[in-house]
């Protein structure tokens, strides 16, 4: 499975999130992939309000971890800060795949090997024109 959205405002970004909570099930973990600003969070933010999540949606960069309560729980992650699978483990992460709610994870590089089958790849590119590619596949990117 491979499928491509181009997202032409932050506005766009969201609603695309908005679109993947509304399908999401318990269990669910989303790798989301892309440069410094590509739009990582604002994804996370659509799909916390289908997830009925009100609380704002902040980039967890230094609380590492963010559990936020809605009609799923949604784990968000983002590892940028870590430098190893042993951080992530030593963290307590590894459960969050393996949890009660929707697991998204930013910067999920450093984890790539610990990732369960059936990991949804988020790979956000941005263009010259500053619109956002989102390419999504159930196969970790080869690039």
């Amino acid at each position: 499975m491979k499928e491509n959205y181009l997202c032409k405002t932050e506005k766009d970004m969201e609603a695309l999130g908005s679109s993947f909570g509304e399908k999401v099930k318990t269990g669910t973990v989303i790798s989301l992939r892309g440069s410094l600003g590509a739009g990582k969070t604002v994804f996370a933010r659509g799909l916390a309000r289908s997830l009925g999540i009100t609380e704002s949606i902040v980039s967890p960069t230094f609380t590492l971890i963010q559990e936020y309560d809605g009609r799923i729980k949604m784990y968000h992650m983002d590892l940028y800060r870590l430098s190893s699978e042993e951080d992530f483990i030593a963290l307590g992460g590894e459960d969050f795949l393996y949890s009660d709610g929707v697991c998204l994870i930013e910067w999920s590089e450093i984890i790539d090997e610990m990732l369960p089958k059936g990991t949804i790849f988020v790979n956000i590119k941005i263009n010259e024109d500053q619109s956002r590619v989102v390419e999504v596949s159930d196969e970790r990117s080869r690039s």
